[in-house]
């Protein structure tokens, strides 16, 4: 990486156009694509006060001349974090539409929202093409990320069609907006403990001698409380109502990761409980893939789920009194199981077609069940293989659910015994009388299973 000295730097200060090429050149070999324009094109606006490149917040500062610069140590830093971002073009997040599409209204201010930014931009009529070309003076990045370049979508039909981005983009993208938000949040408290205070503009900068405004050594921060189990027990129906809850879970970090922030409540669809607070990432990768209510694919990233971070959300998934209970799954959870790890060894596999003497498992996975959790005894799970190069594999095995629970409390116990310890029947005294299924039981059978 070149530590070339940019003309225009003027006590550690450079111009915003100096620092565009400064950022261009220190991250032409990013994986994540970066934008050649980022601090003096659209949607950047210098009088806000600072600007976003990857997920580092950075102070803008307006000389006596009236000329806006930024600090070149600051551009530096965030251009070796953003180049140090591993990215995997298969694992891809969805990230919209949802619920249709987004109402159109203003968006007050630097605020990244990028999802909003992107639907917005992709809700237009021509809009992957018109924004490909970057019309109308349209988003052109997010954060200095060149989002369009990796962007991903697809269409089912002649009207479904959804957009995918990179996971560590989104995670990257999602750690810019918390960084803002948090950047935001501290500059007004101090800005409203001041006397004589600035427009929010000038938050973040020192006054030198002669007039001229330096940046702060550091822009203010909020560091994230890791969660321990405070909203364990809740019902989600319940605690998703309570005013300031939103606000509450941003002030944790993801309870799968770590490391992001928090963005949303997680929790069983079938037992209705609370999780734990997880970020947009770890959410969309918890989440199953389905193709429709009864249908999952088995994707990539069930590779985390159930090989490399297999502890971890074997963990998270049993912070559900009704899963920990019982030793189980969410129903598709268990059927996505059952495809990856119970029928691993019944997948054919073909030669690499890319001439590696290796082998590569056939077609793509897919899982799809008949009946309902609540009535175990017809429950049952098909595994099949889809897009077989050769044509002739279809389905792979059928699983009764209850031989499917049986296989998974044998294999919780071998691939984490300390989950599986706290687990079992046991446990039932903590459990309300009268849980809320997801699907009602209209048969005789009832809760048998359990």
């Amino acid at each position: 990486m070149s530590e070339r000295v940019v003309g225009g730097c003027v006590g550690g200060l450079i111009t915003l156009g100096a620092a565009d090429a400064l950022w261009a050149g220190l991250t032409v070999d990013s994986a994540v694509p970066t934008a050649s324009v980022v601090l003096t094109g659209f949607p950047v606006d210098a009088r806000a006060g600072y600007v976003l490149l990857g997920s580092r917040v950075v102070a803008t500062v307006r000389a006596s001349g009236g000329q806006w610069s930024v600090s070149e140590i600051e551009v530096r830093r965030a251009a070796v974090e953003l180049s140090a971002v591993e990215l995997d073009r298969r694992d891809l997040v969805r990230v919209g539409p949802f619920g249709g599409a987004r109402k159109h209204g203003h968006l007050e201010g630097m605020l990244l929202r990028w999802r909003d930014r992107i639907a917005r931009e992709l809700w237009e009529p021509g809009g992957p093409e018109r924004t490909a070309r970057g019309e109308g003076g349209r988003l052109s990045h997010l954060a200095g990320i060149d989002w369009r370049r990796i962007l991903v979508e697809e269409t089912r039909g002649q009207t479904m069609r959804t957009w995918w981005l990179p996971r560590a983009v989104v995670r990257l993208l999602d750690a810019a907006e918390h960084a803002e938000a948090q950047w935001l949040h501290a500059a007004r408290t101090r800005q409203g403990n001041t006397a004589g205070t600035e427009p929010l503009a000038h938050v973040g900068q020192g006054r030198a001698a002669g007039g001229r405004q330096t940046a702060s050594p550091g822009y203010p921060t909020v560091s994230l409380r890791p969660y321990n189990g405070e909203l364990q027990g809740h019902v989600y129906s319940v605690l998703s109502r309570k005013p300031g809850i939103s606000r509450k879970v941003a002030g944790w970090a993801c309870a799968v990761c770590r490391t992001a922030p928090a963005a949303v409540l997680d929790h069983c669809h079938e037992h209705g409980y609370v999780r734990a607070p997880v970020c947009q990432s770890c959410n969309t990768q918890e989440r199953p893939d389905h193709l429709y209510s009864n249908d999952i694919r088995v994707a990539g990233h069930y590779t985390r789920l159930f090989d490399t971070h297999t502890a971890d959300w074997l963990r998270h998934w049993h912070r559900c009194p009704g899963c920990r209970a019982r030793t189980t799954l969410p129903l598709p959870h268990l059927a996505a199981w059952t495809a990856y790890v119970a029928c691993r060894s019944q997948r054919p596999t073909h030669r690499d077609a890319r001439g590696s003497r290796g082998r590569k498992p056939c077609g793509a996975l897919r899982v799809s069940w008949t009946g309902s959790h609540n009535a175990p005894g017809t429950c049952l799970l098909t595994v099949a293989v889809d897009f077989c190069p050769s044509g002739v594999h279809r389905v792979l095995a059928q699983v009764p659910y209850r031989e499917a629970a049986k296989r998974f409390g044998i294999w919780l116990a071998e691939t984490a015994p300390a989950v599986a310890a706290a687990a079992g029947p046991d446990r039932l005294d903590g459990l309300p009388t009268h849980f809320r299924p997801v699907i009602p039981d209209t048969s005789s059978e009832g809760q048998a299973l359990f």
